[in-house]
């Protein structure tokens, strides 16, 4: 169920998924890249429920694999528990036992145990999703030929490029990239960004790790992600990512809306 990989592949067909009035279309996949010895990023594509994991472990020892499967395991189970009542409050409940979870599994060990951690449910009637945030990995929305990324990176480069503390191709910014200000397993345990967006027939939605969106810019993203079936999508964005170098672990879920009728 929770897959890894850590070398180039084909993506499997998208599976379909019907809630409410529209249709979901969705597929996945990740490669290690050439730079790790192994691929810590963990994803979940759930095949009974509207639900899209993407989680990126920070660093490169066992905390950071066993940090993103645990955080996407215990969002995935406590989902599925609540389904289809889950909304706000149970979605935050997840996140901070994700957070339990990931601060005890750390105890045990003497490194960093920590990922970032994005996901996308769609609520049952379909008519609009809730978007959860943690971290640098991003959720960007394609509608009518514009690609908007609707999530904030929690890092200290994004702070610093919003409010004008450097340029964004700076060197201080390539450095407070690596500053992650909110993550799952921090010592604080913050809480995750929850937005409700509202689902369209004809919209493409992509989850992924910062593997993929640091290698590729806004305007690879969104030729990659146009006229292409979801399965296509993913494998045109890792494809890309290992040309661009493969300099990190890069993971993709692709959804498209389609209507039910």
């Amino acid at each position: 169920m929770f897959r890894r990989r850590s070398a180039t592949l084909t993506v499997p067909a998208a599976r379909r998924l019907t809630v409410g009035q529209v249709t979901l279309e969705v597929a996945d996949g990740s490669v290690a890249g050439h730079r790790y010895r192994a691929n810590f990023d963990a994803w979940h594509v759930d095949p009974e429920l509207p639900l899209a994991v993407v989680a990126d472990g920070m660093g490169d020892g066992e905390g950071s694999l066993l940090a993103a499967t645990v955080a996407t395991e215990t969002l995935t189970e406590l989902v599925r528990a609540g389904w289809p009542t889950v909304g706000p409050r149970e979605l935050r409940a997840a996140v901070a036992e994700a957070q339990i979870r990931v601060r005890r599994t750390g105890a045990a060990l003497d490194e960093l145990t920590g990922c970032t951690l994005t996901a996308l449910l769609a609520d049952p009637d379909g008519e609009h999703c809730w978007i959860v945030q943690l971290g640098d990995s991003r959720a960007y929305r394609l509608r009518g030929g514009v690609l908007e990324l609707v999530t904030v990176d929690h890092t200290m480069a994004w702070l610093g490029v919003l409010h004008g503390w450097w340029p964004a191709n700076s060197p201080e910014a390539a450095r407070a990239r690596y500053q992650l200000l909110r993550y799952v397993g921090h010592p604080d345990r913050p809480e995750a960004d929850l937005l409700a967006l509202p689902l369209r027939p004809g919209d493409t939605w992509l989850l992924c790790t910062d593997g993929v969106s640091d290698q590729l810019d806004y305007h690879r993203l969104r030729d990659l992600l146009s006229g292409r079936a979801p399965a296509d999508a993913v494998q045109a964005l890792l494809d890309a990512t290992l040309g661009e170098g493969g300099v990190d672990n890069a993971t993709a879920a692709v959804l498209r809306v389609r209507s039910a009728t």
